[in-house]
């Protein structure tokens, strides 16, 4: 197993020089230096390493002995994951040596084992990447997604939900924050996609659990502390539809507003289908219907609508008396010859204020 490279012997090399003020040198399993301060005693055969390589055991060299390419001191050796990986020398007096040489040893071990903890884990990050990436496309491979989560161990089952979390302020770092994240999901893989950007899968979730895992991982993000918005597709059963529904979800951040940091896709499709109407189409309907709708009715239609068409519920939000607010309805019905409280009416008038807060959205990006 090649866990000693350049760098990861530099790296021990550097950190266990500085703390113990002695030279240090990492070895092979040739029993060359890989490592060590003195940048000339590197690709030197080092006899005394190629000792511990062959037996297993520690080899201490005092003044006077004589050893190949090899200064008085301590040699150890370093294994991982039960095999002997390569060797680590300690300049010095033997007697000097014994009380920190084993420490050494395991503070060495220790540090391999987390850079190869580290780079399993940005392996692992890599590869869910490369998964997301292949599912956004409009005609994802199937079986090179399969084959990755299979090398990652993982078995994804339907029904599956897509998750956008859009972060605008953070400083937990990527690894930590998808650990948590994927802890809190059970099954499921999670991923970014760009900087503040984390997309998530959730799996073999039944439909009327979703809202609850969501509010779940909602909750977790705010006990983090983060700045962020969330948005949820709907439940799908074929891989095929990511790419569906991470656009259901990214339509569901543009049309829910700043304002907002959890929405579904259901809860806004119906104002979606308006989102995707031809241009031209929307605006000769919005034009026609709103006509030149100051920006106070709008306000008090967008209120009305809001509240289920209750006037008394609507007054108390708007802090508007009840006959004032009749009356801003009757002149509603006056200028646009649609009257809000007839159900037809007011479908038509929520439709062409969807599309008005399109266009508003759209000025100011």
């Amino acid at each position: 197993m090649q866990m000693l490279n350049q760098k990861m012997a530099n790296d021990i090399v550097r950190e266990t020089s500085l703390r113990l003020h002695r030279n240090v040198n990492i070895m092979n399993t040739e029993g060359r230096i890989i490592a060590a301060l003195d940048k000339s005693r590197i690709g030197a055969v080092h006899e005394g390493a190629r000792q511990v390589l062959a037996t297993g055991q520690s080899l201490a060299i005092a003044e006077g002995q004589e050893w190949e390419g090899a200064q008085p001191g301590v040699n150890l050796p370093l294994i991982f994951m039960g095999e002997l990986i390569g060797v680590i020398g300690i300049t010095g007096a033997p007697e000097e040596l014994e009380d920190i040489g084993e420490l050494v040893k395991m503070t060495t071990e220790l540090m391999i084992r987390q850079a190869f903890l580290d780079s399993q884990m940005e392996w692992q990050q890599r590869t869910k990447e490369m998964i997301i990436d292949q599912l956004l496309r409009k005609d994802p491979s199937v079986t090179t997604v399969e084959e990755n989560l299979e090398l990652l161990g993982l078995r994804l089952e339907p029904p599956f939900t897509s998750v956008i979390i859009q972060f605008t302020e953070r400083e937990t770092a990527n690894r930590i924050l998808i650990q948590q994240v994927e802890k809190a999901i059970g099954t499921g893989i999670a991923s970014f996609i760009n900087v503040n950007r984390l997309v998530v899968i959730l799996s073999g979730v039944e439909p009327e659990a979703v809202d609850g895992q969501v509010q779940a991982l909602h909750a977790l993000l705010k006990k983090l502390d983060l700045q962020f918005r969330m948005s949820y597709s709907l439940p799908y059963h074929h891989l095929r539809k990511f790419s569906q529904s991470y656009e259901d979800c990214e339509i569901t951040l543009e049309i829910s507003g700043s304002g907002k940091e959890l929405t579904s896709f259901a809860y806004i499709e119906l104002k979606s289908l308006f989102y995707q109407v031809d241009e031209t189409v929307a605006e000769r309907f919005a034009h026609r219907v709103l006509k030149n709708l100051d920006k106070t009715k709008a306000e008090t239609l967008e209120s009305f609508f809001a509240n289920n068409l209750n006037i008394q519920k609507t007054a108390d939000d708007l802090f508007l008396h009840r006959n004032t607010l009749i009356y801003r309805l009757k002149k509603i019905v006056d200028e646009t010859g649609y009257d809000p409280k007839n159900f037809k009416d007011a479908l038509i008038l929520q439709a062409a204020l969807w599309i008005f807060q399109k266009w508003e959205r759209k000025s100011m990006s």
